[in-house]
């Protein structure tokens, strides 16, 4: 850069009516020129009262861009003046265009890419979000409150790496008489919702290249997590009874971790028959397997008594056990845990203690507040009851729809139902037009790993009201019949 384009570059007016200062602006001018190879290295700046002068600014301006460019690096100053430092070339930005115009990503990545969802919106008929406008927001904001105002100085500190103690013993209690799920407060690590769960069980219990199990049709969330370990994923079908491996996978691919969802499959609806349950956890006993037990919405079930979770049907077990409040209470909260198998504890607590930090103590003794006092039970009866009438309506206007032998699945649990489609109807180009009106089903097709995929709509009714229903329904009668 010659004198004159220096002078110019420099002695363009500053604005005075900016969001930036005088001196922001001066400083941020000089540092993108530098950035972008207007001002090269060595090249030399004018005197610091000269250019205030030349600018009509304060000296003491001027001095404070020249302090900042040289504390950052810039500038160097000496006693023959001030100039432009050594500074390498910038390359592209990341993303932007190369020479041959690819960006170079992780083989996780494509892996990982999923088609037909929808973020960043509330929309009707997505599955997985509860009735939000139903949630106790005073009960929740009176239990914060009240952990605010006994000890709010101790809580702004790192807590127990494994979550708060209060919460942990206030959710071993409830998931005994709730669950049957058998551990003590020490075996739970609470964590940021169930998908962190999944990750630190592959990231602890696989090396890469180890094999791991999945429903097929099963949750994509788990499929990411032994993704991102570098697992091998093998899908097993599930049936009418759950997940159905054969004696000649457990020789062909055994695996080092097994996810299901015995209490409700997701998305299927089924449950695992207590057979198939014993005979999951003996195999696994007998392979050195560990079994993930995903309890996925297996609170909101409207027919006959809970079912028990299969973490508790045997001692010691081999089953790590995930669940979190996101469908329970409201997805924001970003609470889950695990109840690790008391023989992996001493095993694992020192890595733990290494990768977690406790999370967000307010609302972690918020929340065992929360269960203890009641709300968390009574909120999860009304919601059953709730749930209960909208996946009628649901059922009543795709009966009254499609006729009364349409194809559903699920029904018994949960906040979704599945309507099959034929093989010739493609779920993802349905949902694209679903999305473009304000609606959010997933696509079944979208939760196979295999080549061979059912066609359908996954229904979902927590946070969809009745008269949403109705016209969702419609929508989707008319955009098959096209």
């Amino acid at each position: 850069m010659n004198e004159s384009e220096l002078h110019t570059l420099l002695l363009a007016p500053l604005a005075t009516h900016q969001d930036l200062t005088l001196q922001q602006q001066l400083f941020q001018r000089i540092k993108q020129a530098i950035l972008a190879g207007t001002l090269s290295a060595g090249t030399r700046l004018p005197a610091t009262r000269q250019l205030a002068t030349d600018l009509q600014v304060s000296r003491n301006t001027v001095t404070a861009v020249w302090a900042q460019l040289q504390a950052e690096g810039f500038l160097i100053s000496d006693r023959q003046g001030s100039y432009i430092s050594p500074i390498a070339q910038l390359p592209l930005p990341l993303g932007a265009e190369t020479s041959n115009g690819d960006v170079v990503l992780s083989p996780r990545v494509n892996a990982l890419r999923s088609s037909h969802r929808v973020f960043g919106q509330e929309m009707a008929l997505r599955p997985g979000v509860p009735s939000l406008a139903h949630f106790p927001l005073a009960q929740w904001r009176r239990a914060l409150n009240r952990v605010m105002q006994n000890s709010p100085q101790q809580l702004l500190g790192y807590g127990d790496p494994l979550g708060e103690y209060s919460l942990r013993e206030a959710l071993a209690q409830h998931l005994a008489m709730a669950r049957g799920v058998r551990c003590s407060p020490e075996q739970i690590v609470i964590t940021e919702g169930a998908q962190q769960a999944l990750t630190l069980c592959v990231s602890l219990l696989s090396q890469r290249g180890d094999i791991g199990w999945v429903e097929e049709p099963g949750y994509r969330g788990a499929k990411a997590a032994m993704q991102l370990g570098d697992m091998q994923i093998e899908p097993i079908p599930v049936d009418e009874q759950g997940l159905a491996p054969q004696s000649c996978d457990w020789q062909r691919c055994p695996p080092r971790l097994i996810y299901t969802t015995p209490t409700h499959q997701y998305p299927t609806g089924v449950v695992m028959s207590a057979p198939r349950r014993l005979a999951l956890l003996a195999a696994a006993q007998q392979h050195q397997t560990w079994i993930i037990e995903d309890d996925y919405d297996s609170d909101f079930r409207y027919s006959g008594e809970p079912i028990a979770a299969m973490q508790g049907m045997l001692q010691p077990s081999p089953v790590i056990y995930v669940g979190s409040f996101s469908k329970t209470l409201f997805p924001a909260l970003r609470i889950g845990f695990m109840v690790l198998p008391s023989q992996l504890l001493p095993l694992l607590r020192p890595a733990l203690h290494e990768l977690l930090r406790g999370g967000n103590r307010p609302e972690q003794q918020a929340l065992a507040l929360f269960i203890r006092n009641g709300d968390f039970s009574r909120h999860l009866s009304k919601m059953r009851r709730l749930y209960r009438q909208r996946q009628a309506c649901l059922r009543e206007a795709l009966q009254q729809t499609f006729g009364a032998h349409v194809s559903l699945l699920g029904g018994e649990c949960g906040m979704h139902l599945v309507l099959s489609l034929p093989d010739r109807q493609q779920d993802g180009k349905l949902i694209d037009r679903l999305n473009a009106c304000g609606y959010a089903p997933g696509a079944l097709s979208g939760f196979y790993l295999g080549e061979e995929k059912q066609q359908g709509l996954v229904l979902g009714y927590g946070n969809t009201s009745t008269s949403q229903i109705m016209v969702g329904v419609a929508h989707i009668a008319q955009y098959l019949s096209m």
